[in-house]
């Protein structure tokens, strides 16, 4: 019997990964979901995406990915924080993505849109000519992403500002639906705008939107709200974390409380399915625990686990229970085949930057 790196033998031991499962309104072959990856390969000008990125995503639904979230695509052209990203606010990026959705729904597969503004990762020469949008007037570190240049000194959000951007959350929702998607993921992770409210170094309002982690999370909770009120919860997963773009090795001084105080506003919403973001699953952050295992520790709804698994970590934590469904990332830019080389125990192609971020397979 052919057998995976580590010794696994296929036929025996991965099976969970391959059962079907029901999360909100999905019914999923499989419990897999293709992490949302940003590619840059819209329209630059435009944010339409074309037949490679049509072919792109036909292919991981062809090969029994369970849910597909697509890259971010940005709800307003001052949401958008690199070049080449898509969106989702005129009715030409509406009519590119219907020609996704149906050459997913064709293979059998199900499709969800990652709604993302990036607030101050940004800069203004991308994003409309405007400066970045955020809770406050604090420039975030680094560059951006294939930009080069440095990230630009936002402008803080007046209340008027935050209640337009909650619209166009809303309305991004829709235009999902309108476009054939199954429902959406909020980006709500990795120091963007969502995250800039929810965090301490990027949120230093006086208002109700500023203050201690709870009251940090009334953005998000709006944000929530009014998605849920667009799509329903059983078409609304959202995604949370620690991990910030520009300050990768951030953790909550108290990941547990923390976590509480996520799932208590989460439970606020009625959000049924969240998203817990890592780079490392199976890194403890706290008591020796994990992040999925303190948040499977406090909410028992759906969870949607991610952060560089194999073949084997994703199968042991889902068979524990920890996690309902195993997204996937860089291995499925490498492998359209992804699941069916693990089934048949065959050797996966290895994600290289220099080579997979330049070209979609």
């Amino acid at each position: 019997m052919k057998r995976l790196t580590g010794g696994i033998q296929m036929n025996q031991l991965l099976t969970k990964i391959f059962e079907p499962v029901t999360i909100g309104a999905w019914n999923l072959r499989t419990r897999t979901a293709m992490a949302p990856m940003t590619r840059s390969f819209a329209d630059n000008e435009t944010g339409v995406v074309n037949d490679s990125i049509v072919e792109y995503y036909r292919k991981r639904a062809q090969d029994g990915i369970g849910l597909i979230i697509t890259e971010g695509i940005v709800i307003s052209p001052r949401a958008k924080g690199n070049p080449g990203v898509p969106g989702l606010y005129r009715q030409e990026q509406i009519n590119g993505w219907k020609k996704v959705t149906e050459a997913v729904h064709a293979e059998g597969g199900t499709i969800i849109a990652q709604i993302w503004h990036v607030g101050r990762a940004s800069h203004h020469e991308i994003a409309g000519g405007l400066p970045p949008q955020a809770p406050s007037p604090i420039a975030a570190e680094g560059k951006v992403s294939r930009f080069g240049k440095p990230f630009d000194v936002p402008e803080e959000m007046a209340e008027k500002d935050i209640a337009q951007v909650v619209d166009q959350y809303k309305q991004a929702a829709r235009n999902a639906i309108e476009a054939g998607f199954d429902g959406v993921e909020i980006h709500g992770a990795h120091g963007y705008l969502i995250d800039q409210f929810n965090s301490e170094t990027s949120n230093k309002r006086t208002d109700r939107y500023g203050g201690d982690l709870k009251q940090r999370l009334t953005f998000m909770k709006e944000v929530l709200n009014a998605v849920i009120d667009a799509v329903g919860a059983d078409r609304t997963l959202i995604r949370f974390s620690a991990f910030k773009i520009d300050q990768p090795t951030y953790m909550w001084e108290d990941p547990e409380k923390a976590i509480v105080t996520f799932i208590e506003a989460f439970k606020e919403t009625g959000v049924k399915m969240i998203h817990p973001s890592t780079m490392e699953f199976s890194k403890p952050i706290a008591e020796g625990q994990t992040l999925h295992e303190l948040v499977r520790r406090h909410w028992d709804g759906v969870i949607v686990g991610v952060g560089g698994f194999d073949p084997e970590t994703a199968e042991a934590a889902l068979e524990q229970g920890i996690i309902d469904v195993a997204a996937i990332g860089r291995p499925l830019i490498a492998n359209p085949d992804y699941l069916t080389k693990i089934k048949q125990a065959e050797k996966l192609v290895e994600y290289e930057a220099k080579q997979h971020l330049g070209q979609l397979i």
